[in-house]
């Protein structure tokens, strides 16, 4: 089945076409210069730039894979969660086309196409644990089959990479913060200043490995306060809230995984894209017995790819959307 995906769910506008489990074209058009000067995604200019990117994106992926809307057999698109605008651009456009073009629609959750992102590089058969970890949602994930995933913990505050974001914003280095200090602490000492790991114990609901993330984010705050770092002091500072990070990540990880009895363990979501999370899990995967797998890193940031195939997936199973179907901000995997 040929799938057109499209994805608008923050400030990337997206599009894919899969035949199965073959990318023909993945076309990402990125807000980064939108926003850049603002030090984080202001929602109201996200959704225009949508609006202007969304119809050229598509035309370039029907291009680029060398098919027509004549070709195309269903179409997936994300339905949150996300900024309630932005989904709603990509939405409207995917109702357009499937109702003009009679195909079969299905809306897809944004944690669902990140959760299932490694299946377009290599077939990773449940059960499986996954982190995923993002600007906007830090997770963890028990995914049994398509569609039955158990949430064993989730971030209590900030997600991982909105503390990217706030710590380079803390170092002006500007934004997207999490490949600015990706890139910064490969020059610095990580065992230079020992910033707070925290250790959650589990709490009321059913989820036992929570995370948290602001206060080691007020630590950093702090210490750039008292000390002005600049320099090889900098890189310090970077490198060593990296490793705190990365270390709270995967020691909870790892702690999940020996409860469920994972052999599978999946890291998705944009983090995924910093190197030092990567090195980090594939030496955890070959020291504790867990077969590791992490999505290129095309596919960790978001894209469309994923959506085409968490949608194409259910399009096969028989599953459609009516045209009813709605963009909900706050939705849950």
């Amino acid at each position: 089945m040929i799938v057109l995906g499209i994805e608008s769910s923050c400030d990337d506008t997206a599009a894919a076409v899969l035949a199965g489990r073959t990318v023909r074209a993945s076309v990402v058009a990125s807000q980064d210069a939108v926003h850049h000067k603002y030090g984080g995604i202001v929602p109201e200019l996200a959704s225009r730039s949508h609006i202007r990117a969304v119809i050229p994106v598509i035309d370039r992926a029907l291009d680029q894979a060398g098919v027509t809307l004549g070709d195309v057999e269903g179409i997936a698109v994300t339905t949150g969660p996300g900024l309630i605008g932005s989904l709603l651009v990509g939405l409207s456009v995917a109702k357009a086309i499937a109702f003009s073009r009679r195909l079969p629609l299905v809306g897809v959750n944004h944690l669902e196409g990140h959760l299932l992102s490694p299946q377009l590089d290599d077939e990773v058969p449940f059960p499986y644990l996954v982190l995923l970890v993002s600007g906007g949602h830090t997770s963890l994930y028990w995914a049994t089959a398509l569609g039955r995933y158990q949430c064993l913990g989730m971030t209590r505050d900030d997600a991982a990479g909105e503390a990217f974001d706030k710590v380079a914003k803390i170092l002006g280095l500007g934004y997207p913060g999490g490949r600015v200090i990706d890139e910064l602490a490969r020059s610095g000492q990580r065992e230079a200043i020992r910033f707070p790991r925290a250790r959650l114990k589990p709490g009321r609901s059913p989820r036992s490995f929570d995370f948290s993330f602001s206060g080691l984010k007020t630590a950093v705050w702090q210490y750039v306060r008292e000390q002005q770092p600049s320099g090889a002091a900098a890189a310090a500072v970077a490198a060593s809230f990296q490793e705190a990070v990365v270390d709270m990540l995967v020691e909870t990880t790892l702690a999940a995984a020996r409860q469920v009895g994972a052999t599978r363990l999946v890291v998705a979501g944009g983090v995924a894209a910093n190197s030092r999370l990567r090195q980090r899990v594939l030496a955890a995967g070959a020291e504790f017995g867990l077969a590791a797998h992490l999505p290129p890193l095309r596919y960790c940031t978001d894209n469309a790819a994923m959506i085409a195939y968490a949608g194409g997936c259910r399009l096969e199973l028989g599953q459609r959307d009516e045209w009813t179907l709605n963009a909900a901000a706050d939705l849950e995997l």
